[in-house]
């Protein structure tokens, strides 16, 4: 039989037909396949592991079949509980895949520590702005008999002396002992210079402070 009789016979038809059928069933199996072992089409909520300790998270991760990598600690934030998840990475109610990576950071179980510079003989707004870059606070102050005004003599926390290099707490306080500038004026003087402020003073008096 020739070639172009064959081309247009009934047997060519029929074997052409039955491989387009095997090859759209083999494509369609193919896919079917793929779909179920990539779980194509289907997304799990990502819960919300904000203030969650990392046991309740894996716990909560695993009933849904996702796991938790933990990529860093940060540093302390008391509006969140120490050692809980304080961010999160896909963000709650984000539809994911199965198995899929919840990479999250833990807060702190604390606050650090930081080492105190030298602050006495700065000016009170020098060791304020010198504090608060540190993390610190301010706490009260009380003034002393002393030639310059608003001149840090002394440094305390606690009713303890705090020296250049002693490490204390991030979001602590800091009580101040300053100048008041009235060492040297004459009685006239005195009584023409302005009063100084204590409204932010300490019970304590300044004879409690000896230099």
């Amino acid at each position: 039989m020739k070639l172009t009789d064959f081309l247009k016979s009934k047997p060519f038809f029929v074997s052409l037909a039955a491989a387009l059928i095997i090859v759209i069933l083999g494509v369609f199996l193919t896919l079917k396949w793929l779909a179920h072992t990539t779980n194509h089409g289907e997304k799990i909520e990502v819960p919300n592991l904000i203030k969650l300790d990392t046991d309740q998270a894996i716990q909560l991760l695993q009933k849904n079949d996702l796991d938790m990598v933990i990529l860093d600690t940060l540093d302390y934030d008391k509006d969140f509980p120490p050692l809980s998840i304080i961010e999160q990475d896909p963000a709650p109610k984000t539809g994911v895949k199965t198995n899929r990576k919840i990479y999250v950071k833990i807060n702190a179980s604390g606050y650090g520590s930081v080492k105190l510079p030298r602050l006495e003989e700065l000016t009170h707004r020098q060791a304020l702005s010198t504090i608060q870059a540190l993390g610190l606070k301010e706490g009260t102050i009380t003034y002393q008999t002393f030639i310059g005004k608003d001149v840090v003599l002394k440094v305390y926390q606690n009713g303890r002396v705090l020296n250049e290099g002693d490490k204390v707490a991030k979001d602590s306080r800091i009580d101040f002992v300053l100048g008041d500038g009235r060492a040297g004026m004459s009685e006239e003087e005195l009584d023409e210079a302005p009063a100084v402020d204590d409204s932010n003073s300490s019970s304590n008096s300044s004879n409690e402070f000896d230099f």
